[in-house]
């Protein structure tokens, strides 16, 4: 799909910290300088026993989905500032002397109009998209007249 978006990422890690010093008492050598200088790592979170990694993906998840209903949430206050500017150009057109009817017509069938081109156009690319896995099938083509050419 050329056309999705990541709308929300998600991030979870466990509880548990375990430090490079804790780390090292429990091998009973010390690797807090070797691990930290020249891996990096001064400490990692440990899952829990009944914590799985299922677990970890469900909050992670769970943390996504809350970041997308807040981008979905700034669409819909979009939309609804949206309505707003129309209903201000229904009252301006109104004030200008064109019938209140009249004027909610226009700017609806303006937007109505609008939306038509958009959603025809956005039909019209998905149409003409091939969804086929062009480079997949030419590849068994290739194979199968290699494999034919070699066994006579």
């Amino acid at each position: 799909m050329r056309d999705a978006k990541i709308i929300g990422t998600g991030i979870y890690v466990p509880e548990r910290i375990v430090s490079n010093a804790e780390l090292s008492r429990n091998l009973g050598e010390d690797i807090d300088e070797f691990v930290s200088t020249i891996v990096g790592i001064k400490e990692r979170h440990i899952a829990a026993d009944d914590e799985s990694a299922a677990d970890l993906a469900a909050a992670a998840a769970e943390s996504a989905l809350f970041e997308a209903g807040i981008v979905a949430a700034g669409g819909a206050l979009i939309h609804a500032g949206l309505l707003v500017l129309l209903a201000a150009v229904v009252i301006l057109l109104a004030q200008l002397g064109v019938t209140p009817w009249l004027s909610a017509l226009i700017v609806a069938i303006a937007i109505m109009a609008i939306g038509y081109f958009m959603a025809n156009g956005a039909l019209t690319r998905l149409r003409n998209t091939n969804y086929a896995p062009t480079q997949t099938v030419e590849t068994l083509k290739e194979t199968t007249t290699w494999t034919t050419r070699t066994r006579a």
